[in-house]
């Protein structure tokens, strides 16, 4: 039977000549049922007097004053102690400026109840109002919290809207000094993931009233804020080794450590995140910059994610004596391959946004590039997560990209691809997401087709459903590995020619290989097996050829020679 609190919710809010906003606040609190603490923080006269007004027992809404303002971080210390006096067993904390939308606590609150031991937090989605100044702050506080948690998994660490545990929070506070004043949101939440409270955010829309004043002193408190990140890179550096072994689960794997067999379940932990930092950083610090400041991510990444860096050691472990290399490779070689996955990203961001010129793209074939974009003929384009075709479309002509389609898969493929329509909206404007390819879907790419546009489709990737059914096995880097037939199946349905486009990244420059493959795909009935296999054979062989010139640019995580078992 477990001893744990009944859960029970209360409110604080902590308010410095703030008023305004809060009676429209605590009407959808009242409506829940939700106590209220206001912790008035030594708020001006007129002011104290409009909070002391609000306090209503009928609706449970007291208002504690403290008779000097000693800080926002000390306001809501106070709100923890009446909270658990009063026998809750978390605290709801909004702060009283009105910037957070209301419509989200329901759900923080339902969150909070799924994950009583989590820190619930806001994530703001902000509109035009937000100053440009604290935009930029607010980035510069979240990549100094990516190196203190080395973890990407706070995405925001200033939203004044969460619901905390009370038992945690309180154990730490009875032990550690955490910031009183605007430092304090950061501090607690960094030292509560430090002792292993996992953080889980909500989007909130934020806007930024008319009129409305900040309490943020300029040079008080980001000097506060500069001592409270130089006081936690410390830290980290002295007792690095505890805090790593405290790092807390993501939540969605609490309780089990049995990765996911197939590629679509893999999630590919902090990608989007990752390059939405590399993204920000490249608009203010370059390319160069941008890697280096990711180096120390990527490698937090090698270390933690398992089900990634054994993959990547396994896919290693096959190429090196094929390259007649002699010796295993270390982990030295894996932090590599993971670095260079991180480098990819940095380089499609920054081909979409222009820093990359067209004339870094050399064409190895150009005639069949030409046979290609010259012929009023559709095709289908056989890709492969090898190198980084993705980035040739950000430098081909605009008229090319006008006549391609690119399938995606999975709900992974929805957030990379919103975040890359940030920085070019044309880079996802020709995305069509599937994740098998029905008559209705059919029909529409061979409209396109027949209009002269081109389908670009993984060949290295095997479906999200129906995982064992549409699968061909082929010797692949010395063992026999799974390839879809659907790139194959849907040539031969929309009667039109194949290419193979390969793209590798050579120093500065990416080698574009444009292949013709086949006029047309047929597969005859009588022999569509046959068929079927060696088209799919003659692609591996190349993809294998391809992965033996430079191994390090493959991208494909996941333990891609098996299937869970059963699925074989």
């Amino acid at each position: 039977m477990s001893n744990a609190a009944p859960f029970r919710v209360a409110v604080v809010v902590p308010s410095h000549n703030h008023w305004r906003a809060i009676p429209d606040m605590l009407d959808p609190l009242t409506r829940m049922g939700l106590p209220v603490w206001i912790i008035d923080d030594g708020s001006d006269g007129p002011v104290a007097a409009a909070l002391t007004a609000m306090a209503d027992p009928s609706r449970r809404i007291a208002v504690h004053r403290l008779p000097v303002n000693q800080g926002k971080g000390r306001a809501v210390k106070v709100g923890f102690q009446l909270a658990h006096a009063a026998g809750f067993s978390h605290v709801l904390q909004i702060d009283a400026d009105g910037q957070h939308s209301m419509a989200v606590i329901e759900t923080l609150v339902k969150r909070a109840q799924q994950y009583p031991g989590a820190l619930i937090s806001g994530r703001p989605i902000y509109d035009h109002t937000i100053p440009t100044g604290r935009k930029i702050g607010r980035w510069i506080t979240h990549l100094w919290v990516f190196f203190e948690t080395l973890s990407l998994r706070i995405t925001d660490s200033m939203c004044g809207l969460r619901v905390y545990p009370l038992a945690p929070v309180l154990a730490l506070l009875h032990t550690t000094p955490v910031g009183d004043r605007m430092d304090f949101d950061t501090d607690i939440m960094v030292r509560l993931f430090w002792r292993g409270v996992a953080p889980l955010f909500v989007p909130v829309q934020v806007t930024y009233p008319q009129g409305n004043h900040s309490n943020f002193r300029l040079w008080r408190d980001n000097w506060a804020i500069s001592v409270l990140h130089t006081r936690l890179v410390l830290t980290l550096l002295w007792r690095w080794p505890a805090i790593l072994r405290n790092r807390p689960p993501p939540l969605e794997v609490v309780g089990t450590d049995r990765p996911p067999a197939h590629w679509s379940g893999l999630a590919e932990r902090g990608v989007v995140l990752g390059l939405r930092i590399a993204m920000t950083t490249l608009r203010w610090l370059g390319r160069r910059t941008c890697f280096a400041l990711m180096v120390p991510v990527t490698g937090y990444f090698f270390l933690s994610s398992r089900p990634q860096r054994q993959a990547s050691m396994a896919f290693l472990r096959r190429v090196h004596p094929l390259q007649g290399n002699q010796r295993s490779p270390t982990w030295r070689d894996g932090l590599r391959h993971f670095l260079a996955y991180t480098r990819r990203g940095i380089d499609l961001f920054s081909a979409w946004n222009g820093d990359i010129p067209p004339s870094a793209l050399w064409v190895e074939n150009p005639d069949a590039l030409r046979s290609l974009t010259e012929s009023p003929k559709g095709a289908v384009l056989v890709v492969s997560h090898l190198g980084n075709v993705e980035l040739s479309r950000a430098l081909m002509p605009s008229a090319w990209r006008r006549r391609l389609t690119v399938l995606v898969h999975t709900i992974h493929a929805q957030q990379f691809n919103r975040l890359l329509g940030e920085v070019q909206p044309e880079a996802i404007s020709r995305f069509l997401q599937v994740t098998e390819i029905g008559p209705e879907t059919a029909i529409l790419l061979r409209e396109r087709v027949e209009q002269g546009e081109w389908i670009a489709i993984a060949g290295d990737r095997t479906p999200v459903s129906a995982a064992g059914q549409r699968v061909g096995w082929f010797p692949f880097l010395g063992d026999p590995a799974p390839f879809p037939q659907g790139p194959w199946i849907l040539a031969s349905l929309l009667e039109c020619p194949v290419y193979l486009f390969f793209c590798r990244r050579e120093g500065e420059h990416w080698r574009l290989m444009v292949e013709h493959f086949s006029d047309r795909v047929i597969l005859p009935r009588t022999s569509r097996r046959q068929a079927l296999e060696q088209l799919q054979a003659r692609f591996v062989a190349r993809l294998e050829r391809e992965c033996l010139v430079d191994p390090l640019q493959w991208g494909n995580f996941f333990d891609f020679w098996a299937f869970s078992e059963g699925e074989k």
